[in-house]
């Protein structure tokens, strides 16, 4: 049976850009499921499966209808154990909750600041409108003051990624030889900003890039198939 991913878009919906999405998305992959994505936006987040939450990524298998990429993740390792592991274990599980805490507290907070206003312009009208006074609300300053400190905040952002880099001198993956869900929680806010931004995050020549090329070649090239944001003519 398809699973359907409930899968953030903005105007174009060919290209999902949520983070959490592409986390699941990923895991799908990993299990070798079937799966049928329906593009949503901000605004059709409340109607998804009656409600069932307040952010996306949800999917539905068969009856069961799940939240949050975390607890997919969960269910898809439970539900199909037979098919390649997403965790490797008890310890697999703690340790990418363990990288899920790190990545929303470090990566996500500069990619946002990075690019804010390519997201809000990926949006139509009545989304970006929503967008805008969502973020603003949260942030406490306009869209365009968010995104000034970007620049000045890039040097500290690739230092914060120095134990990652550490750790891919042992490995090729956070999982070892071969990729875990961990991997995708890292993946997932670099896709977030590869599609959404042309802003460079990393050079082509640290191995983060290196590893995060690794990843979108995985799953017969899944991320790839949704080209990097483009600059600007």
């Amino acid at each position: 049976m398809t699973i359907l991913l409930y899968d953030l878009v903005g105007r174009d919906t060919a290209r999902p850009f949520s983070p959490h999405c592409w986390k699941a998305a990923m895991a799908l992959a990993h299990k070798g499921l079937d799966i049928s994505t329906v593009p949503t936006r901000f605004l059709e987040v409340p109607t998804v499966e009656g409600g069932v939450s307040k952010l996306v990524p949800v999917i539905r298998d068969g009856e069961k209808v799940v939240a949050d990429s975390f607890a997919i993740a969960l269910y898809l390792n439970g539900a199909y154990p037979e098919r390649p592991t997403l965790f490797s274990g008890d310890g697999g599980k703690a340790m990418a909750r363990f990288i899920e805490r790190w990545s929303q507290l470090t990566i996500h907070p500069y990619v946002t600041t990075a690019a804010i206003m390519d997201l809000h312009a990926m949006q139509d009208e009545a989304n970006a409108a929503y967008f805008r006074q969502n973020r603003e609300q949260r942030f406490g300053k306009r869209l365009e003051e968010v995104m000034a400190a970007r620049d000045a905040g890039l040097g500290a952002f690739r230092a914060w990624l120095e134990p990652f880099r550490s750790t891919l001198a042992y490995q090729p993956f956070i999982g070892g030889q071969s990729p875990l869900f961990a991997d995708y929680i890292i993946f997932g806010a670099l896709q977030w900003a590869r599609i959404a931004s042309p802003y460079r995050l990393l050079d082509d020549s640290d191995v983060v890039a290196q590893w995060f090329e690794r990843c979108l070649d995985l799953h017969d090239g899944l991320g790839r198939k949704v080209a990097a944001a483009a600059a600007a003519a």
